[in-house]
């Protein structure tokens, strides 16, 4: 047993989507969560920048002495995993893309028509894709960028007409052309307008990677003998800019739940390697 807390990162809000079916599964687990708010959104940057970010805040996860890192991002775990793993070998750092490829290749079949949503890096890395076929060859699928969702997101346009305007400038003619039948939400961000997505297209099947992680996070915590035995204190939320729509989406997550949370701000200078990596 392992009272120490899990680690969770993103670039900004996305990442809190995995929060809630950890919470609902094993109460009794601690999060320390870092959001990146004051970089996000981390989709259209370069992937040394992208690599460079995940290294200075998985450094920054590891010195509060958390028993697991769980990569909320599918844009730093598809651009920088196996870097991650290779940096904190006494860690164990799991990314979100790997529980939801193995998903769609049990449910899905050769009829199946799946599109793949999510940053620029994280569809021009081809992970999603990769990782699918590798289980399941017989697939269709094809991916689509669409880099304003974040943005919107992280403002707090997600119930409003610019939203669904954005949506379906991004998604009508990729979803019509390819005859979509299943939509992989690739990034963490996406759950938070999934409510929009059903009600413009509804008859699409939506994979959210945020749910397909939980399994793998619990089997590895009970796998490896580190999951809590005693009641959790605070979950510390730090944000590299604590801005207003970060701390109500945690509110609303905690609401009614008897949890108690903190939130801290960081100034970025005080994480930011001195390596030179």
């Amino acid at each position: 047993m392992d009272n120490r807390p899990i680690g969770f990162f993103d670039s900004g809000l996305g990442g809190l989507t995995c929060i809630p079916h950890l919470m609902e599964a094993m109460p009794l687990e601690r999060i320390i969560y870092f959001g990146d708010t004051a970089r996000t959104p981390y989709g259209s940057k370069a992937t040394r920048t992208i690599r460079n970010f995940a290294f200075e805040i998985t450094d920054f996860l590891a010195a509060k002495d958390v028993k697991m890192i769980v990569i909320a991002c599918n844009t730093v775990s598809a651009t920088c995993l196996a870097d991650l793993r290779a940096r904190r070998p006494d860690i164990p750092i799991l990314g979100v893309i790997g529980p939801a490829a193995r998903t769609v290749a049990r449910v899905c079949g050769a009829d199946n028509r799946i599109g793949i949503i999510g940053t620029k890096a994280t569809v021009r890395s081809g992970v999603y894709k990769e990782q699918i076929l590798k289980h399941n060859p017989s697939l269709n699928i094809f991916e689509h960028a669409c880099p304003t969702f974040v943005p919107l997101i992280e403002e707090g346009i997600i119930r409003h007409e610019i939203m669904d305007l954005s949506i379906r400038y991004y998604l009508d003619q990729f979803i019509a052309y390819n005859h979509i039948d299943t939509l992989v939400l690739g990034c963490t961000h996406y759950p938070l307008i999934r409510t929009n997505i059903m009600k413009l297209y509804p008859g699409l099947s939506i994979v959210d990677p945020s749910e397909e992680a939980l399994v793998r996070i619990t089997g590895t915590l009970r796998d490896r003998d580190l999951c809590a035995d005693a009641p959790a204190g605070d979950h510390t939320f730090y944000a590299s800019d604590l801005s207003e729509n970060f701390v109500e989406m945690i509110n609303r997550i905690f609401r009614n739940t008897g949890f108690t949370v903190a939130f801290k701000s960081f100034d970025l200078e005080d994480i930011v390697s001195r390596d030179g990596d």
